[in-house]
């Protein structure tokens, strides 16, 4: 009896994943459906890679961008990983600068990023900068103010092991996940919101570093409203100042450019 009963646990197991509703946007094959710079990016033992061999490698952060469509409300999930002192991102509900460059990107962010304070923050590219560092739930007003509405635990991470990655937008409200746990909860209400625009993920520019992605999902919710701003809900809230950082890249210091870089033969293993 114990075979047919793992059996029907593996059968029901994977009925429930295909009853989720996700559709891989990885073949686990090659970039097919993602444009990046292919000097940069490339597919490894069915994982999705992309190098910086340190800060003289490119000029500002870089980005792989899924061609097959547009985002608006969706979940996606994102399996990565970044081996090297340097962080990566979701973009989401972006769009593309190609005066600063091919693949350079402009919008709402999930950071990948190693420092406790910014694993699954909210944080809009090349535009209005960090809104709710991990932990901290904010509402961006129309006049561009932020308001802190709740707080919980910072979820806690090795972003150099594979976790989980999470964006839930449905209107103007974005919810983060790191394995499942929520990070960041954004309200916005700010004319300079997006609510659609290309998915991509970030290659930053700097410190050595390599960003892995082994599995991307995405399910298309059903169109969310866009919530209208009322006084009432900042009540009693406490007003806060755009977050600053002190870890622009990694944990440690941002090595100049120019400084001595490893050949490429020595470059991963040094990772």
């Amino acid at each position: 009896m114990k075979p047919i009963i793992l059996l029907l646990t593996i059968c029901c197991c994977s009925l429930s994943f295909a009853d989720e509703g996700f559709t891989p946007l990885f073949n686990g094959k090659d970039l097919a459906g993602w444009d990046g710079d292919p000097a940069l990016w490339e597919v490894k033992d069915g994982v999705i890679v992309g190098t910086c061999e340190g800060p003289d490698a490119f000029e500002s952060n870089t980005f792989l961008i899924w061609r097959d469509g547009v985002v608006n409300d969706f979940e996606i999930r994102a399996t990565v990983r970044v081996i090297g002192d340097n962080n990566s991102g979701i973009q989401y509900r972006s769009r593309e600068m190609p005066d600063v460059g091919k693949w350079a990107i402009a919008g709402y962010q999930c950071d990948v990023h190693p420092a406790i304070q910014h694993t699954g923050m909210t944080y809009e590219e090349k535009g209005r900068g960090m809104f709710g560092l991990n932990g901290n739930n904010v509402l961006l007003d129309p006049d561009g103010a932020r308001w802190l509405i709740s707080k919980q635990e910072p979820v806690k991470v090795d972003t150099s092991e594979w976790n989980e990655f999470t964006v839930i937008a449905r209107g103007n409200h974005l919810i983060h996940k790191v394995n499942g746990k929520m990070t960041s909860e954004f309200f916005d209400y700010h004319p300079g919101r997006s609510l659609e625009g290309i998915l991509a993920i970030q290659l930053h520019r700097g410190n050595a570093h390599r960003v892995e992605i082994k599995e991307v999902r995405i399910k298309t919710l059903e169109k969310g409203e866009v919530l209208e701003f009322d006084p009432e809900m900042v009540s009693g809230k406490g007003k806060i100042e755009r977050p600053k950082t002190s870890n622009p890249q990694g944990t440690g210091p941002v090595v100049p450019k120019s400084a001595k870089v490893l050949p490429k033969e020595d470059f991963e293993s040094a990772l």
